[in-house]
């Protein structure tokens, strides 16, 4: 289970390391191009079962700190999938992980990705 630490004043969540390393793509791309966005996830119900949002800007310390030394294999349809979901109104809602057969989650995701 590794950390994802955001903010000056330093707050840490937890997520396990597959998860992290999939946001820290989409993250540093969004960022690389001077993008700000929401990036929102729901507690597991041990946690409180909530919500957490966070404004993900450039100017906001975030560090990604991973309990494991290897890199996990990407899944590209999670990953464009994200991408997709941090470039709308709603911002980045992490949600679990699709089959890596590049299939898509949702119609709504599907009309998103060829609207762009």
């Amino acid at each position: 289970m590794g950390s994802l630490i955001y903010g000056t004043q330093p707050v840490e969540f937890k997520f396990e390391d597959r998860v992290l390393a999939h946001l820290q793509v989409v993250i540093s791309a969004k960022l690389r191009r001077g993008e700000s966005f929401f990036l929102s996830w729901f507690e597991e119900p041990a946690v409180g079962s909530g919500r957490n949002a966070i404004w993900v800007n450039a100017s906001i310390p975030l560090v990604f700190c991973f309990s494991g030394s290897r890199v996990p294999t990407l899944n590209k349809a999670w990953l464009e999938e994200m991408a997709i979901a941090a470039g709308s109104n709603q911002g980045l809602i992490l949600l679990e992980e699709p089959p890596a057969d590049g299939a898509i989650r949702s119609e709504e995701t599907a009309k998103r990705r060829t609207a762009s």
